[in-house]
């Protein structure tokens, strides 16, 4: 199968972006490279982009795509460590850097990959596939009380002891191997009449949050982003495209720590604290995509940019 993959908010990221000739950018999460591509059309000249992934074969896709410019670089690595990654290529500093967070089209479509509960396929996960425990590692090793940690801090999974309960005692007959079988626990785990409401398949929130475990989403991130605004040039921009409440809850409250970091009790008549707004925060906080792009590609539904530009620090 082609990795190819639609880019989401791809014109708002543009805009927001606005990138410039002879700028040099990451994108953090470079999938297919459809962000990128347009990054280096618009930037033109002496632009430089940066495109970091963990799966190979987004790396091969969008060196196959964008070979033709010179400035692009592909970097395998996990944007987690962008500053060792970029450190090494001889760049400290940045005019933009985009992140679009959460599982590309080509890993959901890819039975094999494991992330879909629609098919059955080795339950996997690993957005690297050559490095890391897969989900099935995961499952089957975990304690009951790990599992629902998991499952309720990752998807906010009401049934999260329940399901961890389930797979315990099945695993105890017969390791979990499959989509299929941690699907199967779901079921076993929600009753009928809970399942008929649920907006979606019951599955989709234990898969979620088996993903972001595996492949550990979440406890960095707001690391990964303040390395990136300290990477910003003043002036520069981060953009954020993010896919659940879990990942958009950390990027806001991010955003908005790193724009009023003062920490002086709110009696004090003026800030003693010394501590410096280092972004601004852009785009009216958040931006979704419109009727027509979620009509174009369903999987933009869920989408939120969010975009912070660098202050000049003294």
């Amino acid at each position: 199968m082609a990795f190819t993959h639609i880019p989401v908010l791809y014109d708002e990221v543009m805009t927001w972006l606005d990138p410039r000739p002879g700028g040099v950018y990451c994108d953090g999460t470079l999938g297919g490279g459809g962000h990128s591509g347009g990054i280096l059309s618009l930037a033109g000249e002496g632009a430089s982009l940066y495109g970091i992934d963990r799966d190979e074969r987004a790396i091969a896709a969008a060196t196959e795509r964008l070979g033709g410019f010179p400035g692009f670089h592909a970097l395998r690595g996990n944007f987690h460590d962008a500053k060792i990654l970029l450190s090494r290529e001889g760049v400290d500093s940045l005019d933009g850097a985009l992140l679009d967070l959460g599982v590309s089209s080509p890993q959901l479509d890819e039975a094999e990959r494991g992330f879909s509960y629609h098919e059955d396929a080795p339950l996997d996960m690993r957005m690297d596939t050559a490095a890391g425990q897969t989900a099935a590692d995961l499952l089957n090793t975990a304690s009951e009380s790990e599992i629902t940690r998991i499952l309720r801090d990752y998807a906010e999974e009401k049934w999260a002891a329940r399901i961890a309960k389930i797979i315990c005692e099945r695993r105890a007959r017969t390791p979990l191997a499959t989509t299929g079988d941690l699907v199967a626990c779901v079921d076993a785990a929600i009753p009928k009449a809970v399942r008929r409401r649920d907006d979606g398949h019951p599955a989709r929130r234990t898969f979620q949050a088996v993903r972001i475990a595996v492949n550990d989403e979440l406890d960095p991130l707001d690391r990964a982003l303040c390395d990136f605004v300290d990477l910003l040039k003043p002036g520069g921009r981060l953009c954020v495209i993010t896919f659940h409440s879990l990942e958009d809850r950390i990027v806001k409250r991010c955003f908005q720590r790193l724009q009023h970091p003062c920490t002086c009790p709110p009696s004090f008549p003026v800030c003693v604290c010394g501590k410096k707004p280092q972004v601004k925060v852009l785009a009216g906080g958040a931006v979704k995509p419109s009727k027509e792009e979620i009509d174009r590609n369903p999987r933009a539904h869920s989408a939120i940019l969010r975009v912070c530009e660098k202050l000049e620090v003294d």
